[in-house]
C-alpha cells in the first residue's frame, strides 16, 4: 500500500524528495565547509611558530606572513633581526620581504634555512637557493628549473591572478632583474605552493637598498646571502619569521617581543579568533538552514495533507475491508516518513558536493588545500531532519484515521 501510494504521487514525491534534499544539503555543506577550512588554515600554519614585526594589526600581519595576502606592512629595524638570529632561545630566525611578482606569482625575500622550513623538507627538484639572483619555486609555479624570471613591482589593491601576467604588471618589471629558478619544493597545501623563494638580499637590492651585509674594512664587499646581517646595514623587513627552541622559549620571546616598538604573535592566537567568528557565522547560517528545513517540511506536510484528503475514499475502502485505524495510519505514516528521508539522504550527497565544488573555489583563490569530507555532525544533521520529518508525518496520519468511513466512501 506504501509503495502503491507513492508511485501515485509520481512528480509531487520526486519534487517533495528534491525540496528536502536541497534544504538539508545547505546545513551539510555550511558545517563540512567550516571543517575543511579551518583544517587547512592550521595547517598552512605549522610552519610559522612564532612571528615578529613592527605595532599594527596581528590579523594581517597573521594573513600576510601565512595566507601571503599582500599588504603593506610597517618595517622593524634591522636590529631586531640580529638580536633574534643571536638569541640563544631560537632555534631558527628568517626575514620575509614581500612586494614583488612574477606572472601574479608573489617573490618572497627570505633565508636559504626559511626555504627548507629550517630543514623540515628538501626540494624535490633542484636545489635550495645558494646566492643572489636564484630563486626556489613552490609546487603550483608553473616555471621550470632553469627558467629566468623577470620580477615587477607588485600594485596595491591590482589583483593579481597567480599564473597570469597582466598589463599593470608589465608596467612595473624591474627589467634589469634577472632570477633563474634553481629548485622546486613539494607540496604544502598552502598559499606558498604559489610562492617564488629568493634570498632576501635579491629584494633588498632590486629596490636599491642593498643588501644587508657591511663591507669589509678595505670598503670591498664580499656578495653572499644569508645570516649574519649587519643590523645598520639591513634598510628593514616586515615580518621575522621565530622558531624557538622550546616551548616556553616561545612564551618568553612573545612576551619579550610585545614591547618596545614590536609586535610578536602566535598565528594560532590570531586563528583561534578568527575562528570564533567564522563558528559564530556557521552557527547562524546551520539555524537559517534549520529554519528553512522546517518550512519545506510544514509545506511538504501541507501536500501530504492535502493528498490524504484526495484519498480519503481509498483509506475508506481499506477500513471497509477490515483494517484497522493502525494499518491505515501506517501506510500514511511511512510514505511521508520515506519522502522526508529520502530527501534527506539526497541532501546528505548533494551537501557534500556542494562543500567539494566550494572547497575547489576556495582552493584555487587562496590556495589552501581544501578536502571537504562528511563528519558525523553532517550524519546527525541529516538524520535530526529526517527525524523532524517523520514526526510531521505523524499529523497527517492522524488525520487519515478520523474519517468516517461512510461518508469517505459516498463522497
Amino acid at each position: 500500500m506504501v509503495l502503491a501510494d507513492l508511485r501515485a504521487l509520481r512528480f509531487g514525491g520526486v519534487v517533495a524528495v528534491l525540496l528536502v534534499g536541497l534544504a538539508v544539503a545547505i546545513g551539510i555543506a555550511v558545517g563540512a565547509q567550516e571543517r575543511a577550512l579551518r583544517k587547512a588554515s592550521a595547517r598552512a600554519a605549522d610552519d610559522f611558530p612564532l612571528l615578529v614585526g613592527a605595532p599594527g594589526s596581528p590579523t594581517q600581519m597573521v594573513l600576510t606572513g601565512v595566507y601571503l595576502q599582500a599588504e603593506a606592512l610597517p618595517l622593524i629595524d634591522g636590529a631586531v633581526m640580529a638580536r633574534l638570529a643571536a638569541d640563544p632561545r631560537v632555534a631558527g630566525a628568517a626575514p620575509l620581504a614581500y612586494g614583488d611578482i612574477v606572472s601574479g606569482y608573489p617573490v618572497v625575500g627570505t633565508s636559504a634555512a626559511f626555504a627548507t622550513r629550517f630543514g623540515r623538507i628538501a626540494p624535490t627538484e633542484g636545489r635550495v637557493f645558494a646566492a643572489a639572483g636564484e630563486a626556489v619555486v613552490g609546487a603550483d609555479v608553473r616555471f621550470g628549473l632553469g627558467s629566468s624570471l623577470t620580477p615587477a613591482h607588485a600594485t596595491a589593491g591590482h589583483n593579481h591572478v597567480p599564473g597570469e601576467s597582466d598589463a599593470e604588471e608589465a608596467s612595473h618589471r624591474h627589467e634589469a632583474v634577472r632570477l633563474t629558478v634553481v629548485g622546486r619544493l613539494p607540496r604544502l597545501g598552502s598559499p606558498w605552493d604559489r610562492a617564488i623563494l629568493v634570498p632576501v638580499e635579491t629584494v633588498w637590492a632590486t629596490h636599491g637598498l642593498g643588501d644587508g651585509h657591511a663591507a669589509a674594512a678595505d670598503g670591498t664587499k664580499a656578495a653572499r646571502i644569508g645570516p649574519p646581517w649587519d643590523a645598520a646595514a639591513v634598510p628593514g623587513v616586515p615580518i621575522v619569521v621565530v622558531k624557538p627552541k622550546a616551548v616556553f622559549d616561545a612564551y618568553r620571546l612573545r612576551s619579550e617581543y610585545r614591547q618596545g616598538g614590536t609586535m610578536a604573535v602566535f598565528p594560532a592566537e590570531v586563528l583561534v579568533s578568527l575562528y570564533g567568528t567564522v563558528g559564530d557565522l556557521r552557527d547562524i547560517l546551520v539555524l537559517v538552514a534549520a529554519l528553512d528545513d522546517a518550512v519545506v517540511f510544514l509545506a511538504i506536510l501541507l501536500l501530504t495533507v492535502t493528498l490524504v484528503g484526495a484519498r480519503r475514499r481509498r483509506y475508506a475502502v481499506l477500513r471497509a475491508l477490515g483494517a484497522g485505524r493502525v494499518y491505515v495510519a501506517a501506510v500514511v505514516w511511512l510514505g511521508a516518513a520515506a519522502l522526508t528521508t529520502a530527501g534527506s539522504l539526497l541532501g546528505l550527497g548533494l551537501g557534500w558536493f556542494a562543500a567539494t565544488a566550494l572547497s575547489w573555489a576556495i582552493a584555487a583563490r587562496t590556495g589552501l588545500a581544501l578536502s571537504a569530507t562528511i563528519g558525523a555532525g553532517e550524519i546527525g544533521f541529516a538524520a535530526a531532519m529526517a527525524g523532524l520529518g517523520s514526526l510531521f508525518a505523524i499529523l497527517p496520519a492522524l488525520a487519515a484515521t478520523r474519517q468516517p468511513v461512510v461518508e469517505a466512501l459516498r463522497s
